[in-house]
């Protein structure tokens, strides 16, 4: 790519970058406010929505500010395409941390999970922290061979999910409809985490390597 081009795509990559550990952060954050119902950070987790909403308006201004001024072709243009559907992914990444955050404000103070599924939402916080830590390694290293992982690393979510589910439809369950609608809610919320932090795993291949998947 010519090197003009790639200087501002490294602007654009550094701002991902920023937008990446800004997620992360978001559902840390989201996931200890739920766990110990704690209303002031959820509090503070919607209200850094807003900041990491800012970020990608940074990042969709600089790749269409680059596509005006440097008229990319082909696999340029594909490069710079792909760097914005990565914001948009991280975007809602960090809605969905918000998401989370705002279950905890609607059943504040009494927690949002029942207890009986606290230790399955440990864990699924545990695996969306790994996820994201791999998006901000891979986007900060430029290492396509880690961003090829997620899409394997996303099976512990996906498998975690269809546990909550069927812990909620047996017939020992105690908490009632309000409880599983609150567990079915959240971890919706989490399982759509992976899947976008999947999504930017393939972005980053991509932006990388300039091709749709490693041979």
């Amino acid at each position: 790519m010519r090197g003009d081009f790639h200087d501002e795509l490294a602007r654009v990559s550094s701002s991902l970058v920023t937008m990446a550990k800004a997620v992360r952060e978001a559902m840390r954050q989201a996931s200890a406010a739920l766990l110990a119902a704690d209303h002031t950070l959820a509090q503070q987790v919607t209200v850094r929505d807003a900041e990491i909403d800012v970020l990608y308006r940074v990042v969709d201004d600089r790749v269409f500010d680059l596509i005006a001024r440097h008229q990319p072709v082909a696999d340029e243009l594909r490069v710079a395409l792909t760097a914005l559907q990565a914001a948009a992914d991280l975007e809602r990444m960090g809605d969905l941390a918000a998401h989370v955050a705002r279950a905890t404000l609607r059943r504040s103070p009494v927690p949002a999970v029942a207890p009986e599924l606290a230790g399955m939402f440990r864990q699924m916080s545990k695996v969306a922290d790994e996820l994201a830590g791999k998006i901000v390694a891979a986007l900060a290293d430029h290492d396509a061979t880690l961003a090829a992982q997620l899409d394997s690393d996303d099976d512990a979510m996906d498998q975690l999910h269809r546990e909550l589910f069927k812990v909620m439809i047996s017939q020992e369950w105690p908490m009632g409809v309000e409880a599983a609608v609150d567990g079915a809610l959240l971890g919706r919320y989490y399982e759509r985490y992976a899947d976008h932090a999947v999504n930017v795993g393939h972005h980053v291949i991509v932006l990388v390597t300039g091709k749709t998947r490693l041979p």
